[in-house]
């Protein structure tokens, strides 16, 4: 007695993808509801299912459906937008302003409508996206009809869809909460990289996994600076750091892993990690060669991925595969490091499991969701076909193979392309919609492209501070009482600085633009002597307000290493007038009720505005800015200076 199925496939050339890599010439595979029932011979299927859909398949491939293992689908719409430039400059002149300025739930959307056509027609049927607003990049890919671990970003910087990270954290619970038992859909949380997330983002972020068990996904050590950065700032590598954090108690996805050693590649192993590589973002960003062959030795499940659009530039899984194995063999110069059918794995079995969706997609067996596509292996760039060798057609696919060859899509039972005609998005209309956005981000850049920021981000090596400065001014009678408090036992100092600082600040006619800041610092010893010299760039946004009373909340400071002569900077950046400000600073770094502060001691000598004293304190978080504030306030009293003139100003404008 035969059983009735939804969708039968016959007359297909099936590429299973399962662990013992079993594939049929002449195949068939039986699907109901949005589950793969069996998967064998054409003969013995036809003997045991009946269907009122039959699908003869031609001879094609037929194969589980791509995964794309990390990417940022929004995207799209910046796709070609700066290209050909360093990665900082990349990120913060360009990346980083469009977004904060477009970036909407509307953006998130398109973008993410145009990228699941995108994969639907080159054949992926899951992906691992890492974006802001993914409430609105889940909603659209379920529409698609796609399957996606979606991860709402985390970062110490204020976001598009977020004021401060505590925000950030809050939606990605929420959005965690309402999107747990969707059929497409698996929520995550995705604190952006170790370098823009504090240690208790990071914390906290892994304890949120936890709790829902739900991915992690996040990038670790993908180029050799961060790496650098890592082991200077915290006397460890990436993945050490990260684990001492307590990141590998949630299941993580860690994208590129360009720049780890063996050691660390054990610990993601024996955390459960899954592992996203990315070759043409690698390639093209200039990050390196990630040692996958040696991941692969160690028994990591690593999977393919293509990044972003906007630093790749297309989502296309059979560009990247193929690059995979030429880039491996490249790199050992062993060419038969990464065969065919183990880079293909990659793409399918192995990045499912990265995901921590293998228990779904990923292999054509009975139970995993029904996420098959066909694929023509007869075009003429993929002719003639030889038989000889079983591993012949994961060649074809992967180094002959073309996306365009992708014929037919099916996701969770479901038909979402046939005979290359998408069934579930109008593509004449995302491509219209797309041109719009195009016109206005072009208006915008061209308008800003002579902003100050952009032009200090250009010079290189920028980096953002802190969101939030807290500082309190008190103009001092009596500085060698200040002097003599700091040494109060309810301070412990953490190091003391002697400078004199020559500064000069630019003005400019929009004063949103902030005002530009180039500082001398010379660093003197006990005997009066200068031991060192250095220079910055700072950008100092305007304030932001006040707290508790008297105490200054200051925005976001770009910072930059002033590599070139005052006179360069003032026809590079042409200010519309100048002020200059030389005081001779004592600074000590201390900690009081377990909170870091920077006292200052600054003494005017040009413009002879007297003794200061300036209590500081940084930090990305919004609620530490308001326990800090009311914290510095404590700490003027106990310097002994509550009775001075409180100034909520900075020193350039009393300057005059």
């Amino acid at each position: 007695m035969t059983q009735k199925v939804d969708t039968l496939f016959v007359n297909a050339h099936v590429l299973t993808m399962d662990e013992p890599m079993n594939q049929y010439r002449n195949g068939a595979v039986a699907v109901s509801g949005d589950k793969i029932v069996a998967v064998g011979s054409e003969s013995e299927l036809k003997s045991q299912f009946e269907s009122t859909e039959i699908v003869d398949c031609g001879g094609k491939i037929l194969m589980p459906g791509l995964v794309n293992a990390h990417t940022h689908v929004p995207m799209t719409l910046l796709r070609g937008l700066a290209d050909d430039l360093r990665l900082d400059v990349w990120l913060m002149g360009y990346m980083m302003p469009v977004e904060r300025e477009f970036v909407s739930p509307d953006f998130c959307r398109l973008g993410s409508l145009i990228a699941c056509a995108e994969f639907i027609k080159s054949g992926v049927t899951s992906f691992a996206d890492m974006y802001y607003f993914e409430e609105d990049v889940a909603k659209a890919t379920a529409d698609a009809g796609l399957r996606a671990v979606c991860g709402q970003t985390v970062l110490k910087f204020p976001t598009p869809d977020a004021k401060s990270y505590e925000d950030s954290l809050a939606l990605a619970r929420d959005f965690i909460i309402r999107w747990k038992d969707h059929p497409l859909i698996v929520p995550a949380v995705s604190p952006h990289a170790p370098y823009t997330c504090t240690p208790e983002i990071l914390r906290a972020t892994a304890q949120l996994a936890v709790e829902f068990d739900v991915p992690l996904h996040t990038h670790i050590a993908e180029t050799a600076f961060e790496v650098e950065n890592m082991r200077n700032e915290n006397g460890m590598p990436v993945v050490p750091y990260v684990k001492k954090q307590g990141l590998f108690e949630a299941k993580v996805l860690a994208a590129h892993c360009v720049h780890i050693d063996e050691g660390e590649m054990r610990t993601l192993l024996h955390a459960g990690a899954g592992v996203a590589h990315n070759p043409s973002s690698n390639l093209k960003l200039a990050s390196g060669f990630a040692p996958v062959t040696k991941m692969l030795e160690t028994g990591l499940n690593v999977g393919i991925g293509t990044d972003g659009p906007a630093s790749n530039n297309d989502l296309d899984m059979f560009e990247e595969v193929r690059l995979a194995a030429f880039l491996a063999k490249a790199a050992s110069n062993d060419p038969t490091s990464l065969p065919a059918p183990q880079a293909l794995t990659m793409a399918t079995r192995l990045g499912a499991r990265a995901l921590h969706i293998g228990h779904l997609t990923g292999s054509l067996e009975p139970g995993k969701r029904a996420d098959i596509i066909l694929v023509d292996i007869d075009p003429l760039h993929n002719s003639p076909r030889f038989e000889r060798d079983p591993n012949n057609a994961y060649a074809q696919i992967v180094y002959a193979g073309k996306s365009t060859d992708v014929t037919d899509v099916m996701v969770n039972g479901k038909w979402l392309m046939r005979s290359r005609k998408l069934l579930t998005l109008d593509e004449s209309a995302l491509l219209q919609a797309a041109a719009g956005y195009a016109k206005k981000i072009d208006s915008f850049l061209m308008a800003r492209e002579q902003s100050v920021l952009s032009k200090l981000i250009a010079l290189g090596g920028s980096m953002e501070e802190e969101s939030f400065e807290v500082q309190l001014k008190v103009k001092l009678v009596e500085p060698a009482k200040v002097q003599n408090s700091v040494k109060s036992p309810e301070l412990e100092i953490l190091y003391q600085r002697h400078y004199r600082q020559y500064d000069t600040y630019f003005e400019f006619s929009d004063p949103t633009q902030g005002r530009l800041r180039y500082r001398e610092d010379d660093f003197v010893d006990v005997k009066g002597n200068v031991t060192n010299v250095r220079a910055r760039l700072t950008l100092i946004g305007q304030n932001a307000g006040e707290f508790e009373e008297d105490v200054l909340l200051s925005r976001s400071r770009f910072l930059a290493p002033a590599a070139q002569t005052l006179r360069f900077y003032r026809e590079y950046f042409k200010p519309v007038s100048e002020k200059v400000v030389e005081k001779d600073r004592l600074r000590w770094h201390v900690k009081f009720k377990g909170e870091e502060f920077f006292i200052n001691l600054d003494s005017f000598e040009t413009p002879k505005l007297g003794t200061f004293l300036e209590i500081k304190s940084r930090t990305w978080s919004r609620k530490d800015a308001k326990i800090k504030a009311a914290l510095a306030l404590e700490l003027v009293n106990l310097l002994g200076a509550g009775a001075g003139e409180h100034l909520t100003r900075d020193y350039v404008t009393l300057a005059g």
